[in-house]
């Protein structure tokens, strides 16, 4: 399993092709940057013959630009439209929301047909183009996945789309290229990609509701979750619902932190910020401001530390 974030290691279809751009405009900028300084230095020679201005204008600089730049333009152009188009067509579709400072994503679970919603990994099945319908809550954000496609903004009251594509399984890094307040930089999340059989049973497993506390602590935990008013920020689902009649309606409302219905199954926690186990889990319910200064979520000073880790391992065993 790779983790990176480098356009540099492409493993999609239009990853591929940007690094390719990325390569021809290097070699080619070093190389006019060579042929300058060699034009330079023999001007400098005494002994150089001199050569009239119009064959400088008309070479180096009509002739020249004009067949490199149409040389480039050509090529260009042809690569760019074998860019995977940014459409939602038969492709799997997947909504994703940026907020200060994480990252909501929204699956549409095949079965029942209600949305599955998760936080910071975004799994997607390998070698099928996947539609991400991206927006903002709050600030104007910007998915990037370096290795598998290019950037799209998410903004407010819009809704932007892009395609990726894994032709490999992995774990790929992306992160938020928009700069959008002073945690920006740790606004990472993670694609995973996976074989379609695999993928299926994780949305699945993801569809389910949250499984049973049946030992003390993890009783004790799912207690403290609900005396500290976790749910007024998060969901768990079969802990926090409500009436059937509301629940599907109050499901779909956005919610001010992440959805923690299986958050022991994820990488890390605090979007990409910390590994995700018992120790960070109970950090960051102390004090998650000493982690991510300015993030919504305020410390638990009142918790003693029974209680503390009898939450953390709550939280873990949610998988």
């Amino acid at each position: 399993m790779s983790d990176i974030q480098s356009v540099m290691h492409p493993a999609g279809a239009d990853a591929a092709i940007i690094y390719q751009f990325t390569w021809v405009l290097f070699v080619g900028g070093t190389v006019i940057f060579a042929i300058v300084m060699g034009l330079l230095a023999l001007a400098m020679r005494r002994q150089a013959r001199p050569i009239t201005p119009g064959v400088w204008i008309l070479g180096a600089g009509i002739a020249f630009p004009v067949i490199v730049l149409t040389a480039l333009l050509t090529w260009s152009t042809w690569r760019t439209g074998q860019l995977v188009p940014q459409t939602s067509h038969k492709a799997l579709s997947i909504s994703v929301t940026g907020k200060m400072w994480w990252w909501e994503v929204r699956y549409r679970d095949p079965t029942s047909n209600r949305e599955i919603i998760s936080a910071n990994e975004i799994y997607i099945p390998v070698g099928e183009s996947v539609y991400l319908g991206l927006t903002a809550s709050d600030v104007i954000h910007s998915l990037w996945v370096p290795s598998l496609a290019g950037k799209r903004d998410m903004i407010p009251g819009r809704v932007t789309g892009l395609n990726l594509r894994a032709d490999k399984p992995g774990t790929y890094r992306g992160q938020c290229a928009e700069y959008c307040g002073e945690q920006h930089a740790r606004m990472a999340f993670h694609v995973i990609a996976l074989p379609r059989p695999e993928f299926d049973a994780w949305l699945a497993r993801q569809a389910q509701p949250a499984v049973p506390a049946d030992t003390t602590v993890l009783q004790r935990g799912r207690e403290a979750f609900l005396a500290q008013q976790c749910q007024t920020c998060h969901t768990i689902r079969g802990v926090t619902d409500v009436a059937p009649q509301l629940d599907a309606r109050i499901a779909d409302a956005p919610r001010l932190g992440p959805d923690l219905t299986h958050i022991g199954s994820r990488r890390h926690i605090a979007a990409g910020t910390l590994r995700n186990h018992r120790g960070t889990l109970a950090g960051w319910i102390a004090d998650p401001q000493a982690i991510k200064t300015g993030v919504f979520m305020p410390p638990s000073p009142d918790l003693d530390g029974e209680t503390l880790r009898a939450l953390a391992t709550y939280l873990e065993h949610l998988k």
